[in-house]
């Protein structure tokens, strides 16, 4: 999965198709319906090991293009995440332009249903920013491809518990790769988004004696998760400001950037957030230069995708657990790789994913 550069692609000539070409997505799914108002992009980014599955996720976009950026970057990351995961998955992601409090109907998620159903299987959805178990109930009247189904349906209900316990132990792995000890008693963590993931999160931080710091752009949140886990709320004008041990980026990606390396102290990069680094390349290796430790978002993330993966299979919540402990050994693999191959923690998981897919796909055919 050879990444093109600028370079190669003119995107002013070539803006759809070109971005597609620099991280060699297969197919895109532009989705447009005048009576409820749905406006998306389904990106289906590889399907060597499988289906394609990543969840919707429905935003307010600026613009066409930053969508198109935003659904392209999310599916790419998915396919790399399930093949680090050691899933039989393929990476797609889908996005819906609007604001949700707005414009989020049972008829719009109906009709966005019919257009999943319309790729007959190869790409299955899930929840995501702004979407809820409820709202995969709906898509599903349409479609038998969802997953993330409420646990009355037969499926796994909310995945965040899941995700949120592959994040802690992913920070366990790096708190023994950075300090020889993967206890996280006593650190001081920065969680930046406290919402399913971010809370459940908190509460493992503070059940193990973490000095856990809390943003959210929702007041309510904050004050009801700091009463609850006696968190300290900080401030988005002083948090990157704090002396801390682990900045976990919980929300939306991009929060590691030029801005914010400048002021950042911390010893360990390691969140749930999708797509963290703002330029994989640049920003991937500037952390380390810094002597700052990052664990690759899509590995430490896992859980989420590994949990749907066991409702597909018949849903075992203990199995997706097991799977999901697996993600210590996965983050101190990578390390060690990045290590002894002399490269930035962020190519070495790439490398062990395009390891895999490319192994796979020479005894598969595409799904």
């Amino acid at each position: 999965m050879e990444v093109k550069t600028l370079k190669d692609i003119d995107l002013s000539k070539n803006p759809v198709i070109g971005q597609m070409g620099l991280y060699n997505h297969e197919q895109i799914l532009f989705c447009n319906d005048n009576a409820t108002g749905l406006k998306a992009i389904i990106a289906i980014h590889n399907t060597v090991l499988g289906p394609s599955l990543g969840g919707t996720r429905m935003w307010n976009y600026n613009n066409e293009m930053e969508a198109l950026n935003d659904v392209l970057r999310l599916s790419r990351g998915m396919t790399y995440k399930s093949s680090v995961a050691g899933l039989n998955l393929g990476g797609g992601k889908a996005v819906i332009i609007g604001d949700p409090k707005k414009i989020k109907n049972e008829a719009l998620l109906r009709r966005f249903g019919k257009f999943v159903d319309s790729l007959g299987g190869k790409y299955i959805t899930a929840e995501d920013v702004a979407m809820t178990s409820h709202d995969m109930e709906v898509i599903h009247m349409e479609t038998d491809y969802v997953s993330g189904l409420p646990e009355n349906m037969g499926g796994s209900g909310n995945p965040s518990p899941v995700t949120a316990y592959g994040v802690y132990v992913s920070m366990k792995a790096s708190a023994k790769e950075t300090w020889g000890s993967d206890s996280l008693s006593g650190k001081k963590v920065l969680v930046q988004g406290i919402g399913h993931v971010g809370e459940v999160l908190v509460e493992h931080l503070s059940k193990e004696g973490a000095k856990v710091y809390i943003h959210d752009i929702s007041e309510e949140r904050l004050k009801a998760v700091a009463a609850k886990y006696k968190a300290e709320v900080v401030s988005p004008d002083t948090m990157f400001d704090l002396d801390i041990d682990v900045y976990a980026p919980c929300a939306l990606g991009a929060t590691v950037n030029d801005d914010t390396l400048a002021k950042l102290k911390c010893k360990i990069i390691c969140g749930a957030a999708n797509n963290q680094l703002a330029e994989e390349q640049k920003h991937g290796e500037l952390v380390g230069k810094k002597g700052i430790l990052y664990a690759p978002d899509y590995v430490v993330n896992a859980g989420g995708i590994i949990n749907v993966y066991y409702e597909l299979e018949g849903y075992n919540r203990e199995r997706a657990l097991a799977h999901a402990e697996k993600i210590y050994a996965t983050t101190s693999n990578i390390f060690q790789l990045a290590k002894k191959e002399g490269i930035p923690t962020y190519m070495a998981a790439n490398r062990l994913g395009e390891q895999r897919i490319e192994a796979i796909a020479k005894i598969n055919a595409i799904y």
